[in-house]
């Protein structure tokens, strides 16, 4: 078997039958040779058993749930291409998707990471590929998203005005994602002091504070069923979610300087917590805004 041009990573945790539809559509996605590395952080159903019986396939035991980005770093180090894919396994790829983002690396020789255009189940285009939020961008995304998803403080954010072009972003979802190994590694992969959300934002900035780009590739599409965890824990996922955006603002905001923005901000995401456990429009935020590529 010839070695692999890209290697395909997927957490999996009782993923169902996503993750044969997942495995399905990566066959049409390349013509290159490729592997895939399923990193199980413990699994209870058969989705496992059925996948390990395909061509290209490992399964990796974590050992435990250690959340997607731990999970992620121990099937990247398991990896043996120069190119890794990180994407969930309720991914459904089109049809050469993946040589669209392949072919993407040579076009941005300074780019350390590569995303698609991701739509919904029902066809809208997800805002995979934000900048970097300012505090105020932040701030308003977080309190006015959810229920005025056309407010200039998301809009900034998410970018998702005009139409999809090939560009460098401030980071990219981390539900499906190539990255190149070396810059991975240099930034020392997925902070595992993120069990879920934002560590593809805190990854995507800090590939942009080493030098390394975030390129968006719209030419590649794929489908993201998503939510399968939200929907069967949502408070817990709400909560999680929350959690995740206070690490993330800790650490962008450290020091005594900070100290006063720090209060506010933990008083807010507590409400907003409080309140996402209740109202589902909430924890689900700003849903997207775009529904074609025109």
């Amino acid at each position: 078997m010839s070695a692999p041009v890209v290697s395909v990573v997927a957490v999996t945790y009782s993923s169902g039958d996503s993750l044969g539809a997942f495995l399905d559509s990566l066959e049409t996605a390349t013509t290159q040779p490729y592997e895939v590395v399923l990193a199980d952080n413990g699994s209870s159903d058969d989705s496992i058993k059925a996948a390990i019986t395909r061509p290209h396939v490992r399964v990796i035991e974590t050992g435990g749930n250690l959340g997607y980005g731990q999970g992620t770093n121990v099937g990247v180090a398991a990896a043996e291409a120069g190119l890794v894919v990180i994407a969930n396994p309720d991914i459904v790829w089109d049809p050469g998707s993946l040589d669209q983002l392949i072919s993407a690396v040579k076009r941005w020789p300074d780019a350390g990471s590569f995303g698609p255009l991701i739509r919904t189940p029902t066809g809208e285009i997800y805002p995979s590929a934000r900048a970097v939020p300012s505090l105020r961008e932040g701030i308003g995304h977080a309190l006015f998203g959810w229920w005025w998803p056309s407010n200039p403080w998301t809009a900034s954010y998410r970018l998702e005005r005009g139409e999809p072009t090939e560009r460098a972003a401030g980071w990219l979802s981390g539900s499906c994602l190539l990255v190149r190994r070396s810059a991975f590694d240099a930034v020392n992969g997925f902070d595992p002091a993120y069990f879920m959300y934002f560590e593809d934002l805190d990854l995507g900035e800090r590939l942009g504070r080493a030098g390394y780009q975030n390129v968006y590739v719209p030419d590649a599409v794929v489908i993201h069923t998503g939510g399968h965890a939200t929907r069967r824990e949502p408070a817990r996922m709400a909560a999680q979610h929350h959690r995740s955006a206070w690490t993330y603002l800790c650490r962008r905001y450290p020091g005594w300087r900070y100290l006063p923005v720090r209060l506010v901000l933990r008083v807010g995401l507590a409400a907003r917590s409080a309140l996402a456990s209740r109202v589902p429009s909430v924890a689900e935020g700003a849903p997207p805004q775009r529904t074609t590529r025109g």
